[in-house]
């Protein structure tokens, strides 16, 4: 019996692909407004780091930047260098590294949850804003 394995990496679309909807008009429909003014505070600051205009991917997550990747299966998607999604609990800020190799900034940063490549944050204030230029700038597409 032979089995055929096809080799050829397909382009897919992410439920949260990059869309022309406008990331001016997700902030204005948040309701919490600590979450967001951290969350206007934090598209400044991705915006000055990265130079790049922020671009909603999906409903819900500002993301700066775009490359390609690949998973094991050879499925090829596009995603953003780095990004943040202002959830109603707290806020996530997505990079494009795995920041468990970044535990000394981590530590110097201030409360927050992570995941391989997120942050969730629950209040900027409680927070280093130069330890988060450091992570944010890590991944920025001019970096």
């Amino acid at each position: 019996m032979v089995i055929k394995i096809n080799t050829l990496a397909k382009q897919k679309t992410l439920v949260n692909a990059q869309t022309d909807k406008s990331v001016d008009a997700l902030i204005k429909t948040i309701d919490n407004d600590k979450r967001r003014k951290d969350s206007e505070t934090v598209l400044e600051i991705m915006t000055k780091i990265t130079g790049q205009v922020p671009k909603l991917w999906g409903s819900r997550i500002v993301g700066f930047g775009k490359y390609k990747y690949s998973r094991k299966n050879g499925d090829e998607f596009e995603w953003f260098n780095v990004g943040f999604a202002p959830n109603k609990s707290y806020l996530s800020v997505y990079v494009n590294y795995d920041l468990n190799n970044e535990a000394e900034l981590l530590e110097q940063l201030g409360p927050h949850k992570t995941g391989k490549g997120c942050l969730n944050i629950k209040n900027l204030a409680d927070l280093d804003i130069k330890v988060l230029k450091k992570l944010i700038t890590k991944s920025s597409p001019t970096s």
